[in-house]
């Protein structure tokens, strides 16, 4: 079903956006009301809206990868961070290979309505609709990095913020979908205890443009935040051609708490046993078979390589 919404509006100097909407139906309550809030707005602003809504996995990118160019001003991803990585996907190449060749898509605006909306707080949006509207409607555009992960036989997949192995993979690669539908972050905090009483992997060898490194746990990161708005790379940014690779030495229980404690406070960095390098091209060595997580959803398994895709994408931000 699409619906579609056109309000001219003598608000705009310029011509208003046109907007191809793709939504993540399955978001209620005070989330649902955040998106007719935010569709709202754009009308009265005067956007074009082409609304569409995903029925399963996979929908997201297909209707990213068929936009046309012509067509729209913008793509608005409409979601958690799950859906929204899925429509970088079907923007950015096929199967994430490659930047895609030929027409460049229109640039990628975001409407948060997931668990932690990571990527949003990246954007310098909040979560009132009036905001998210005007951002929308008429924040600047601006050129983005993204990273690639590859595995042997797997389509590469591309993600915004970040990808990790280890502890983190681990927990939702075992989260339970009905526990985290009901406690949402506190889903990953149940399973995150569940996961420090379980025996610990081997280390993993992480290697960063040639230089190898052991961590118990990595995480690739194309962006500042983790988990929602806790700074977890603060040298980081969408703009930055380089990844930052988080590598967490210790694996014991202790350790993680120790991690997970800094995490929240805002002082990983100085931390025993952590340390950040930068490079574009990382790869990951570990148990055979161990998870990927990117952007919150798995999508490989150990080995994996993870290549940077400088000015890969252009997205609308708060400023």
């Amino acid at each position: 079903m699409i619906a579609r919404f056109m309000v001219d509006s003598p608000e705009n100097d310029g011509a208003p956006r046109r907007l191809l909407v793709i939504y993540n139906p399955t978001a209620g309550g005070s989330r649902r009301q955040r998106f007719e809030a935010v569709l709202a707005g754009l009308a009265d602003l005067g956007c074009p809206l082409d609304v569409r809504p995903t029925s399963g996995p996979g929908d997201a990118a297909a209707l990213a990868r068929a936009v046309d160019p012509a067509a729209y001003d913008l793509v608005v991803a409409a979601g958690g961070d799950g859906t929204i990585n899925e429509v970088v996907n079907g923007m950015v190449g096929a199967a994430g290979s490659e930047v895609a060749a030929g027409p460049a898509p229109p640039p990628l605006a975001v409407l948060p309505l997931g668990t932690a909306n990571v990527l949003a707080a990246e954007l310098g949006l909040d979560l009132v609709p009036a905001h998210i509207a005007r951002v929308i409607a008429r924040g600047p555009v601006r050129e983005v990095s993204l990273g690639r992960a590859s595995a042997p036989g797997r389509p590469a997949r591309v993600f915004s913020l970040m990808a990790g192995a280890g502890f983190d993979a681990r927990v939702v690669d075992s989260i339970d979908l009905r526990v985290k539908r009901l406690l949402g972050k506190g889903a990953y905090v149940l399973e995150g205890f569940r996961q420090m009483c379980l025996k610990k992997p081997p280390l993993m060898r992480v290697t960063v443009d040639g230089e190898t490194h052991e961590a118990a746990s990595v995480i690739v990161s194309n962006a500042r935040f983790y988990g929602g708005r806790y700074l977890l790379a603060p040298q980081a940014s969408l703009e930055d051609p380089l990844l930052h690779v988080c590598l967490f030495r210790h694996g014991d229980t202790l350790s993680i708490l120790r991690y997970a404690m800094a995490l929240q406070r805002g002082r990983l960095l100085g931390t025993q046993g952590f340390e950040i390098v930068t490079g574009q091209d990382i790869r990951i060595e570990g148990d055979p078979g161990a998870p990927l997580q990117a952007d919150g959803d798995i999508i490989a398994r150990l080995p994996v390589r993870i290549a940077a895709l400088p000015r890969a994408l252009r997205m609308v931000t708060a400023g």
